[in-house]
């Protein structure tokens, strides 16, 4: 059948023959070859769907077959709880006939069910970095038993750790598994959506100084088809039907009869996206085959709509967020949906994924809408930003399978302070000198300074997170206590408030943002009234309406990349027909192009909006795009009135302009501002203590959980050595002209 089919154990053979596979394919056969000859770390890159699990496991079960551990032989890792359920059943059919156990844990699994891999480790265990984490912590004593012969371990969908606090949790915990295990396990990594090889290999390498290959499949489908459509989104009335809105007709005629995922951003969307199409089907008399998945719905509700894409043979329709882009079995999709831009290139592709399985061509359709604009706007908001994006984030996939590269921060200190307090919760007590070996040893933190590591602990020692002994040794404090042992702390993502959402004695879901009584409210793809909120409990209780939902925006969903806003520029000035583009879309790009020639954007970055108002279009993402602010707003603005060279009243939207008032003509404030950067500014200046917290919110889309304690004076270093980049900026500018 092929060079490596019959090195594989006789269980797995059986199962292919069962399953009536012809071979295995590319991917499978190279992964078989890495693991069987070599003993390098391995990447598996391949698109949704073309077997990267079976790739992975194959070969790694016969070896284990081959020399049975003596405790849990291949540790799973994946960043969804969802996913490793997935992953259960198919890894459960194919070690059906074999003696090797595989044991899913994460929060949401009976203690019943992990007892018995702690009472005889062996086989696979599936888990969640936050379950791993908890076992750090609460069973170090068994450690040992249940990993001491460990010889794989096994990172799914790991663009999504790297450049993440998550990815340092899980490098991390493989380095403090490491002190407990006296084999060296072998790390595969697996991705449908990489694209810098170089930084994966670096990344599942870190700590390791093994090589790591990358196993790179071509067989996936290289057609695409792509449809993009623009609307412009009527004034808000609280009755009005969705009937009334050709968005919404153009999104009911494109999922109807279908087996579809519609993605958006924000939960809020979702929701409100398929309470409509319910309202929609409802008056068409059409059948609800609607559902919604996200985080903040109710566990039964996420796995029903799972069930129905997966079992039903009819169509279905299903609202979501990130939690389907993940790689979960979902059957054969016909086609994906997007509500504007998704929230990165990476995201796009793995959302592109979704469909085109089974054979099948991937079909993902873009639906825009933009806000009204008259007469009395000025330029900048008369651009669709929105379709603008959609555009550069498809050219820079199709053209250069372009994606955006993780950032590795030199100074990730929330997780530091993570780190810190995890480890010492682990050990009981340490000395000084024993947790900055600890910690400082680890790849994460090898370039953090003992100078700054010992600032942090004595500002941990202030604050009562962390307690000098008699004896000098160093345990949890009573604050940190309060920290280290809430479920909380096993999670680095930050936290939400959450209210959940009651219908009677059912838990519908969660909402950030508590609702009064006799409001309304959106979740789990229909709308309810709010009938009465129990502060004390933080319970919203609720009553199904049969109103209808406005379709609303909500602000910005990610950090976008420079790369992102040069291509969306590009697309405003090429003359490049794209293929994608429906009519509205296409009329909208080309009345953008000549308004922003006319304008003489082509030319200038700077233009006057008249009444001393001046607008420039840097072409930043967001990191920069707030660099460039902070840097306007500390060296040029002035808020009195005695100097009219200076400029005031500093706004836009971010990161598209920025807008101030100045009776500065364009070319003087461009000619000021290259003299500012071309100074003797430096990174240290521009992040000043008194707000830096502020800033840094700014750079991220969230701010990371432990920021709050952590110092300013660290805060500033961080800032000034991983998000502002001066001499980036400055070659930047130095290009800019004015009219």
């Amino acid at each position: 059948m092929s060079e490596y089919f019959g090195r594989l154990s006789p269980f797995i053979r059986e199962y292919i023959y069962k399953h009536e596979w012809e071979s295995l394919n590319e991917i499978q056969e190279e992964a078989c070859r890495v693991i069987f000859d070599t003993d390098a770390h391995l990447i598996i890159s391949s698109g949704t769907a073309s077997g990267k699990t079976e790739a992975a496991f194959l070969p790694a079960l016969t070896l284990l077959g081959e020399d049975i551990p003596a405790s849990v032989g291949i540790l799973y890792i994946a960043p969804m709880k969802a996913l490793l359920n997935d992953q259960f059943c198919r890894l459960d059919e194919l070690l059906e006939e074999a003696d090797i156990p595989v044991c899913c844990w994460h929060g949401d699994i009976l203690q019943s069910r992990k007892n018995k891999i702690i009472r005889n480790p062996s086989g696979v265990l599936q888990i969640t970095p936050e379950s791993l984490e908890s076992m750090l912590l609460n069973r170090n004593r068994d450690l040992v038993r249940i990993f001491g012969d460990l010889r794989f371990v096994i990172i799914d969908e790991i663009h999504s750790f790297m450049g993440t606090d998550r990815g340092i949790q899980v490098l991390c915990q493989l380095e403090r598994l490491q002190r407990y295990i006296r084999t060296t396990p072998r790390r595969i990594g697996l991705s449908a959506t990489l694209g810098d090889y170089s930084a994966a290999e670096r990344w599942l390498a870190s700590g390791t100084g093994k090589e790591v290959i990358t196993v790179n499949g071509t067989n996936y489908h290289r057609k695409i088809r792509l449809s993009a459509e623009h609307f412009i989104q009527p004034v808000l009335e609280t009755d009005m039907s969705p009937f009334e809105d050709i968005a919404w007709i153009y999104l009911y005629d494109k999922s109807f009869g279908k087996r579809c995922i519609i993605f958006s951003n924000g939960r809020e969307t979702a929701d409100a996206v398929i309470a409509n199409m319910k309202y929609m089907s409802a008056i068409n008399g059409d059948p609800d085959i609607y559902y919604v998945h996200h985080g903040s719905i109710s566990g039964p509700l996420r796995e029903e709509a799972e069930s129905e894409m997966k079992q039903s043979e009819g169509p279905v329709v299903i609202g979501a967020t990130i939690t389907l882009e993940m790689g979960i079995d979902i059957g054969s999709l016909e086609r994906v949906i997007q509500i504007g831009p998704p929230v990165s290139v990476t995201s796009l592709v793995q959302r592109l994924g979704r469909s085109g399985r089974r054979g099948n061509v991937p079909e993902m359709l873009f639906v825009d809408w933009e806000n009204p604009s008259d007469e009395r706007s000025t330029l900048p908001n008369k651009l669709p930003w929105r379709l603008l994006q959609i555009i550069a984030m498809l050219q820079l996939y199709l053209e250069e399978r372009w994606m955006e590269p993780p950032k590795i921060l030199k100074y990730p200190l929330s997780m530091l302070y993570h780190q810190i307090m995890s480890n010492v919760a682990e050990a009981g007590e340490l000395s000084p000198q024993a947790l900055a070996e600890k910690i400082l040893s680890m790849e994460t933190f090898r370039r953090v300074n003992i100078e700054d590591f010992n600032n942090l602990i004595m500002h941990l020692l202030d604050i009562n997170h962390l307690e000098l002994t008699e004896e000098r040794g160093i345990i949890v404090g009573l604050e940190g206590e309060k920290v280290v042992n809430s479920y909380k702390f096993f999670a680095v993502f930050p936290e939400e408030e959450e209210w959940a959402v009651m219908d009677g004695s059912k838990k519908i879901g969660t909402v950030e943002i508590p609702v009064p009584p006799s409001k309304y409210l959106t979740i789990a793809g229909y709308t309810w009234i709010v009938t009465a909120v129990d502060n004390n409990k933080r319970l919203i209780f609720v009553e199904k309406t049969k109103r209808k939902i406005q379709l609303l925006w909500y602000g910005d969903r990610a950090i976008v990349h420079d790369r992102i806003l040069k291509r969306m520029r590009q697309v405003l000035f090429e003359d490049t027909e794209y293929p994608y583009l429906q009519d509205a879309a296409r009329e909208c790009i080309r009345k953008a192009r000549v308004l922003a020639r006319d304008n003489g954007l082509d030319k200038t970055n700077i233009i006057d909006l008249g009444g001393g108002m001046l607008c420039l279009f840097p072409w930043l993402g967001h990191i920069n795009f707030n660099t460039l602010t902070k840097i306007i707003n500390k060296y040029m603005e002035k808020a009195d009135n005695d100097d009219d060279s200076m400029i005031k009243k500093v706004s836009g939207i971010r990161p598209h302009f920025i807008t101030f008032k100045t009776q500065l003509g364009g070319e003087e404030f461009i000619d000021r501002l290259k003299q500012v950067i071309n100074s003797d500014i430096s990174a240290y200046n521009v992040a000043d203590e008194g707000t830096i917290r502020q800033f840094k919110k700014q750079c991220e889309y969230k701010e990371p959980k432990y920021d709050r304690l952590i110092t300013s004076d660290l805060l500033k270093k961080q800032v000034a050595e991983d998000y502002i980049d001066i001499n980036y900026l400055r070659d930047e500018i130095n290009k800019w002209q004015s009219l």
